[in-house]
């Protein structure tokens, strides 16, 4: 733990964790899409892949979530999938992106700049 934070009452700190994620809550619901888009450009993911990848981060979600998102990807054009048998258990759905996933991540991605750019001109001096 920090030296300083070691000095701040367990319940304290929980309080502010709980506050900044609250706080941010909307803007991770928006980026979600963005950050699951990322998850699987990387490589081919099932479902409990991505879950796993998400879950380490500040856009943990469950399947509750991510499978309506998925489901939405899909019908937009932007993933598609394919059945593979597992040996751990039943076949499981392989979700990669197509030629239009891709290019919205592409998109996406330079919008994302383009926002940090202009946020920080924003703050800078005149």
């Amino acid at each position: 733990m920090v030296p300083l934070l070691s000095k701040v009452p367990s319940n304290v700190l929980a309080s502010l964790i709980m506050e900044t994620t609250e706080r941010f809550a909307s803007l991770r619901k928006g980026l979600l899409e963005f950050a699951v888009l990322n998850v699987i450009s990387a490589e081919e993911a099932y479902a409990a892949d991505i879950l796993g990848r998400l879950s380490a981060t500040d856009f943990q979600t469950q399947e509750g979530t991510l499978y309506p998102l998925l489901s939405k990807l899909r019908r937009e054009g932007m993933l598609e999938y394919e059945w593979r048998e597992s040996e751990n258990g039943p076949p499981r759905k392989y979700y990669r992106l197509t030629a239009k996933g891709t290019q919205e991540l592409k998109e996406t991605e330079a919008y994302w700049k383009k926002l940090i750019t202009t946020i920080k001109s924003l703050g800078a001096s005149r």
